[in-house]
């Protein structure tokens, strides 16, 4: 951030500066739907369901941040990922996914995934050290892939129901499951601590970057959801629930390997096929 804004502009400048870039960041929804892969065929959606009480409310968020998204994110994501080259955008994710091992420790211990629990600490410790501080990821080439947890799948593998469908700004799709997860999950990262009662310039930047990041990896897919979707609300919903479902049951994020928009059947008002998989 020094590079852009400059030594001299004050704290409170860069802090909002952040968070007008947080307000687009809708990774949380649009990028999630681009992660799933063999997971459950989307729920039929005849224009009444009851998990999703608060919908008229949820639509109005969901296009606020496709707004926001059209004229912020997705230019700066689209340019990132035009001017910053492949091994450079690599390094990012690895970085990023590497500061979010204690979380994905935590939960992994909690949901008593005590073989996942090794690898994950033991990623972070070769990534850190042989990876350069996990600007590169010798640990998956070792037979040791990265995985994600979270407090939201912690509290569904105890049976936690995710409730009542909520689309928030800036968040996404945020049942209060999930929601009172990314809560929890704060407790865990050591930057919470770290820059406790401190200008939360890092934290903020990290979720910025993740962000764009995030988004600059799905462009095409993204765009062609939208294209393809008759309710481009009820498919980003249908696919959030497919994912943290996948996501649940231990299944594999990789941004790299993105569902095949081209051979899906989007029509929500359309039955359910055997063939209509992620």
């Amino acid at each position: 951030m020094k590079t852009m804004y400059g030594t001299a502009m004050p704290t409170a400048i860069r802090s909002l500066a952040l968070a007008a870039i947080a307000i687009v960041v809708i990774a949380a929804a649009s990028p999630r739907a681009a992660m799933a892969q063999d997971a459950p065929p989307p729920a039929v959606d005849n224009g009444v369901d009851e998990n999703d009480p608060l919908e008229p409310m949820n639509r109005y968020f969901f296009e606020l941040n496709k707004f926001f998204d059209t004229i912020l994110l997705k230019p700066v994501a689209t340019w990132y990922d035009g001017v910053v080259p492949e091994p450079g955008r690599d390094g990012v994710r690895n970085f990023l996914d590497n500061l979010r091992s204690p979380v994905i420790l935590a939960n992994d211990m909690l949901q008593g995934e005590w073989e996942r629990a090794g690898t994950t600490a033991s990623r972070f410790g070769i990534n850190t050290t042989v990876g350069v501080l996990g600007l590169f990821d010798p640990a998956s080439g070792w037979g040791m892939p990265q995985h994600s947890e979270d407090f939201g799948q912690t509290l569904a593998v105890y049976g936690t129901g995710e409730g009542a469908y909520l689309y928030l700004p800036v968040l996404g799709p945020a049942p209060p499951r999930d929601l009172t997860g990314f809560f929890v999950d704060q407790f865990f990262d050591p930057l919470t601590y770290i820059y406790w009662d401190k200008p939360k310039t890092v934290p903020t930047a990290r979720f910025v970057v993740n962000g764009i990041d995030q988004r600059a990896r799905s462009l095409k897919t993204l765009d062609q959801i939208e294209r393809t979707s008759v309710d481009h609300y009820a498919t980003i919903r249908n696919l959030y629930r497919q994912i943290r479902a996948n996501e649940i049951a231990n299944g594999q994020r990789d941004f790299d390997d993105l569902p095949d928009i081209e051979n899906l059947n989007f029509d929500t008002n359309e039955p359910n096929t055997p063939s209509m998989r992620f």
